[in-house]
């Protein structure tokens, strides 16, 4: 079995001291293969916030995958927000802004849906499209795929419609059918998990976006605490299995505790024949 687990939002510079070391005691728990942030890991993009991010990383031994939000490109210094967007990003994630990994069991590819042209939207390009639809056509057929960005691209409250990812129409439907299986995503502060469909709609291909809260910031949306997914996928004699636990910060027990599990399991008899 693997397991992937999603942090979103961490906004360095508004985090919670008593969640991070609840996040922490999570993490050596539950052992993730990966860990994945998927995006706004500062407030301010500004580079002491980036370094508390890394010491926030230097305790955890497993690979990280992170891709921007809109919070990572400075929003006050215009110079570098157009000359250097993502320098603090890079000088603490390294210049890869789509990173990927990959083992026996699961392809994770990352999207910078990010624009410094952008203050809060989100976008996706076609040759971005092309590229991940083009990685997730190479995944072996054991392999969970995921693909992981800021924006959202379904909205279960009629105000976050606004926050939507531009150009969805046109690249989740060609992902979906090319053997994506998870779209992760941040942005609004809301965990769900909700399907998205392949270019034939309810009746082809399905697959599933998984929006992760805030993991450690004040800055929660409503009565929604600090959350986390753990994303765990086994397969075992040719048949997959995944589920999507939320886990949420209970003040009262100091510690995350499972709020939710979905199944996710992907719909690979419809994957094979899209891929024929």
């Amino acid at each position: 079995m693997t397991r992937v687990l999603q942090l979103s939002d961490p906004h360095f510079g508004t985090e919670q001291l008593h969640v991070v070391d609840a996040l922490h005691r999570f993490i050596d728990t539950c052992a993730p293969d990966v860990l994945l942030l998927s995006g706004d890991i500062t407030q301010r993009a500004r580079r002491h916030q980036f370094d508390a991010a890394q010491r926030f990383l230097d305790k955890i031994t497993c690979p990280v995958l992170a891709v921007p939000g809109n919070h990572d490109i400075p929003l006050f210094n215009l110079f570098a927000r157009f000359i250097n967007p993502y320098g603090n990003f890079q000088r603490a994630f390294g210049k890869q802004l789509e990173p990927e990994f990959a083992n026996s069991d699961v392809l994770i590819l990352g999207v910078n849906t990010t624009r410094a042209s952008r203050h809060k939207d989100g976008e996706v390009s076609a040759s971005q499209t092309a590229r991940v639809i083009e990685r997730l056509r190479q995944a072996k057929p054991d392999q969970l795929r995921i693909v992981m960005q800021h924006h959202p691209v379904r909205a279960v409250a009629e105000s976050d419609t606004a926050n939507l990812l531009i150009g969805r129409e046109r690249a989740i439907p060609a992902w979906v059918d090319a053997g994506m299986d998870l779209l992760l995503g941040g942005h609004i502060h809301l965990p769900y998990v909700w399907p998205v469909y392949g270019q034939a709609g309810e009746t082809g291909r399905k697959a599933w976006t998984v929006q992760a809260g805030t993991a450690m910031s004040s800055r929660t949306r409503g009565q929604v605490p600090n959350s986390v997914n753990l994303i765990q996928h086994e397969y075992a004699a040719g048949r997959h299995r995944c589920t999507v636990e939320r886990w949420d910060y209970s003040l009262e027990a100091q510690s995350f505790v499972q709020a939710l599990v979905t199944d996710v399991t992907p719909d690979r008899p419809a994957l094979k024949s899209a891929l024929d």
